[in-house]
């Protein structure tokens, strides 16, 4: 077998781990397939307000990340992708992927016709149900490729077409069928990303139920530009400005009967979406709970800035139920004090749970054999195979970068030896 045919790295999953892994490579001289099972490239970091410590926007260093791969001819890509087979050892993997229809073709301009003539919404999953978007649509401002998609969840195809005849540049294709792909590859690297744990499943908190009880993730799209208020953090049940939030930190965490693991990033994010709420709102005020507060190596200088703050209180005790006032919809937050003893309730209009990172190989398991730990995070894999970011254990983003960057040297490595 000619050693072009095996030289290539596969990546699996667009998010920032998988992101660094391929430009990494592939600015080295290394042939790189990425492959995302979303509409775009980005991951979760793409869903962020602000990153830590620095508390900048995303979007910066997405698009150089962008530019870097659409400017590298050895990076190839694919959206709505997923693996369906792999067989072979290191070296030598042969890989199926299937490829999903988007129904939209690279004649799209983003001109936006499509959306105005579309009929049928559906709820926007970025924004996690806060909000609403055509069938067709474009899956956020900054997507990259910057392509529409359809969800065919809800699009009627032939019975309308009317995004069809609004469309000059017959990028739409209501016909388009699944397609499967099949490639050599010498090595992989598992960059598969995480999901926010369920908050429906901690009953005592509300989530689900209370529509003033959201989650840390559905903070980050409030407080986002182009995020489903444009900015705007206000209360999902009536758009009241709120004056009085609350986080719940260890939401399901630590917890034998949710999470048993620390997330390791909820304490910062918290502590970063609470800066959110005060310089929106300089007169507010924000109650943090807390069991402990994990704030490591160089964070440990924004954790002190922030409790300097008078308007942030910081209580540690374990909250043991949220309740509502069905008329004003706000809510009552009751928990112990575990420094005093004392059970406390404070009255808030917005509650944020700071919920943990749930591995979707916890759920969906990678066709390959692999080992996972009881949580569902990779903890070994078969030689010419990695795992980076979050597939392996909860981490920040920064911590993503060079996890993936020590991805890319091994499957470097796995060619090398071959």
């Amino acid at each position: 077998m000619a050693e072009e045919e095996t030289k290539s790295i596969l990546i699996v999953g667009g998010g920032i781990s998988g992101i660094t892994t391929s430009v990494e490579a592939a600015e080295v001289g290394h042939e790189v397939i990425l492959i995302e099972k979303n509409p775009y490239l980005g991951g979760r970091v793409t869903q962020l307000n602000k990153y830590f410590p620095k508390l900048c926007p995303p979007s910066c260093g997405l698009e150089i990340n962008f530019r870097r791969i659409k400017n590298n001819p050895r990076v190839t890509f694919y959206t709505l992708a997923e693996v369906e087979k792999i067989s072979g050892s290191e070296g030598d993997f042969d890989v199926t992927v299937k490829l999903n229809p988007r129904y939209i073709n690279e004649n799209c301009t983003a001109c936006n016709a499509c959306v105005e003539a579309c009929p049928v919404e559906r709820p926007n999953d970025f924004n996690f149900g806060m909000d609403k978007t055509k069938a067709i649509y474009l899956p956020h401002e900054f997507a990259f490729p910057l392509r529409y998609v359809i969800d065919d969840k809800f699009c009627t195809k032939a019975e309308c077409a009317k995004c069809v005849e609004a469309c000059k540049y017959n990028a739409i294709d209501l016909n388009m069928k699944p397609q499967s792909l099949s490639f050599k590859t010498g090595s992989i690297v598992w960059a598969t990303g995480w999901n926010p744990y369920d908050a429906t499943k901690i009953d005592s908190l509300g989530f689900g139920r209370y529509q003033n009880v959201v989650i840390n993730m559905m903070m980050e799209r409030l407080a986002t530009k182009n995020g489903p208020t444009k900015g705007s953090i206000v209360r999902p049940s009536d758009g009241k400005e709120v004056k009085k939030v609350a986080f719940v930190l260890c939401a399901g965490q630590r917890d034998e009967n949710h999470l048993p693991y620390c997330s390791s990033i909820c304490c910062l994010a918290s502590m970063k979406q609470a800066t959110y709420i005060r310089e929106q709102y300089p007169e507010s005020e924000v109650f943090v709970f807390y069991i402990d507060i994990r704030a490591p190596g160089r964070y440990e200088r924004l954790y002190k800035k922030i409790r300097q703050d008078e308007k942030i209180k910081f209580i540690r005790g374990k909250v043991t139920n949220i309740e509502e006032d069905t008329e004003t919809k706000d809510l009552t937050v009751v928990a112990e004090d575990t420094t005093t003893g004392q059970k406390l309730q404070e009255k808030v209009e917005l509650v944020v749970l700071a919920t943990g990172i749930v591995p979707t190989t916890l759920e969906s398991r990678i066709p390959a054999n692999i080992a996972y730990d009881e949580y569902g995070f990779i903890s070994g894999t078969d030689s010419g195979m990695y795992a980076a970011g979050c597939a392996r254990k909860p981490v920040d983003v920064y911590s993503s970068v060079q996890d993936a960057t020590a991805a890319a040297l091994g499957a470097i490595q796995s060619l090398v030896r071959r």
